[in-house]
C-alpha cells in the first residue's frame, strides 16, 4: 500500500474523541479520599514538567504512573480496575455507531494514555479490535506494598489534595515564572515523586510502567504505519490534549491531517484542523471524504478568512460520497443542534478558538474532566 494516494488510516485518541471519561481521574476520585482534587494537582504538575520545564525523560501523560502507588495504597487491584472501567465507561455520542464500522472504511487505531482495562471495556462494547489499540499496560497485583508504605502514601495523598492548584502564565519557561506559593508546591511534589516514593519498595512501579503519552504516542503512530505500509502523510490523527501534541506535530509536519477534536490549548497549538462537536461520527465522515477525494479537496472546501468552514459545506461534502446513512444522520443531527464547527487553525483568531473549543470540551466531557491537560 506504500504511496497509495487513495488510502488513509485513522489514528484516534480515546478519552475525548471517543469517550467522555477520564478513567485515571475517575479511579482516583472513586478510591482515594478527595481523589479528584488529588489527581487534578498531579495532572497540573505533569503539565508543568512536560510543557514548561520540559524535564528530560519525562513526558506528558506520566500522571498515570505517578498515581499508581496511591491507588495501590488504597486497595485498588486489577479486578477492581477492570470492573470499575466497565461500569463507568461513557461513550461520546456516535461512538457506538462509528467505531464498529470504521475499520471497514480504512485501517484504524486507538492510541490512548488510558490503562489497558479501560480500552478492553471499550473494545468489548464496540467490537473494535483490541490488537489495534496502543495503551498503558499495568498490573497492580504484581507489586507488593508493605503496610507502613501504604500508610505513608495515604498521608501524602491527603497532603497533595490540600495543596493549592498550581498556576503559571502562558509564557512561563521555568520555576522563576511561578509565584512563591506555587514554586513551593512544585518543590514539594518533586520531593514526593522523585525522592520519597523511589526510596520505597513500591517505587519501582514508577520505572516499570510506561504510559502511552507524549513521545510514546508519536512512536505508536510510527508503529501503526509500519503495520499498514502507508506513509505518515496518509495518517489522520485526532486528539484533544497535551498527551497528543507530539503525535499531532509528527503527522502535521509529515503532511498528514492533524485534527484537534474538542481540544484544549495544547492540542490546538499542534493541530492543523479543529473540530468542535458533540458527536464522534464526524471523524468517520472526514475520513471517508479524504479517502474519496484526497487532502487537497479537504483544504479546498472553502474556509472563510477567519478559518471557519460553514457547517452546511461539511454536510454537503460528506453527503456527496457514499457513506452509511446512520452515520450521516448522526452528522446532520450535530449540525441541526448547532454542535458542529470545523476550523483551519492557521487562519483563525487562535485565542478565540481556544475559548470556544475548551468551552465545548467542558460541555461534552464535564467541567472537571474538561479542565485537565
Amino acid at each position: 500500500m506504500k504511496g497509495d494516494v487513495s488510502m488513509y488510516q485513522l489514528n484516534m485518541d480515546c478519552e475525548g474523541p471517543l469517550t467522555q471519561n477520564d478513567n485515571a481521574y475517575e479511579l482516583c476520585q472513586e478510591f482515594i479520599p478527595e481523589g479528584g482534587r488529588f489527581f487534578s494537582i498531579v495532572s497540573k504538575y505533569d503539565d508543568f514538567l512536560a510543557d514548561v520545564i520540559k524535564r528530560p525523560s519525562y513526558k506528558a501523560g506520566d500522571t498515570l504512573r505517578l498515581v499508581l502507588p496511591f491507588l495501590k495504597a488504597f486497595g485498588v487491584t486489577d479486578e477492581k480496575m477492570e470492573k470499575f472501567s466497565e461500569k463507568t465507561l461513557i461513550l461520546l455520542p456516535g461512538t457506538e455507531v462509528m467505531l464498529p464500522l470504521i475499520n471497514g472504511l480504512l485501517p484504524s487505531f486507538i492510541i490512548s494514555t488510558s490503562y489497558r482495562p479501560y480500552l478492553e471495556a471499550l473494545c468489548k462494547l464496540t467490537s473494535f479490535p483490541l490488537d489495534n489499540c496502543y495503551c498503558t499496560l499495568v498490573t497492580l497485583d504484581e507489586y507488593f506494598l508493605p503496610k507502613e508504605e501504604a500508610e505513608t502514601l495515604k498521608a501524602l495523598a491527603s497532603e497533595i489534595a490540600r495543596m493549592e492548584m498550581i498556576k503559571w502564565p502562558l509564557d512561563a519557561k521555568g520555576y522563576e515564572y511561578l509565584k512563591p506559593i506555587h514554586q513551593k508546591t512544585i518543590m514539594r511534589l518533586d520531593e514526593i515523586f522523585w525522592k520519597i516514593i523511589p526510596s520505597m519498595s513500591i517505587g519501582r512501579i514508577l520505572d516499570e510502567v510506561n504510559p502511552i503519552g507524549g513521545s510514546e504516542k508519536a512512536r505508536a503512530v510510527e508503529d501503526s504505519v509500519k503495520r499498514t505500509g502507508l506513509d505518515l502523510n496518509h495518517v489522520v490523527y485526532a486528539g484533544d490534549s497535551i498527551t497528543d501534541c507530539q503525535a499531532l506535530d509528527l503527522v502535521r509536519n509529515a503532511g498528514g491531517v492533524a485534527i484537534s477534536f474538542n481540544g484544549n490549548r495544547y492540542a490546538l497549538k499542534s493541530a492543523e484542523y479543529a473540530i468542535l462537536s458533540d458527536n464522534t461520527c464526524i471523524l468517520y465522515g472526514i475520513s471517508a471524504f479524504l479517502k474519496e477525494k484526497g487532502r487537497d479537496a479537504l483544504s479546498g472546501l472553502g474556509f472563510s478568512e477567519r478559518g471557519v468552514l460553514d457547517s452546511k459545506a461539511v454536510v454537503d461534502a460528506i453527503g456527496g460520497i457514499r457513506i452509511s446513512h446512520k452515520i450521516f444522520s448522526e452528522i446532520e443531527g450535530s449540525v441541526e443542534r448547532g454542535m458542529l464547527e470545523v476550523y483551519y487553525i492557521p487562519g483563525t483568531d487562535f485565542e478565540r478558538l481556544v475559548e470556544k473549543s475548551e468551552k465545548i470540551r467542558k460541555e461534552v466531557r464535564g467541567h472537571r474532566v474538561g479542565e485537565l491537560g
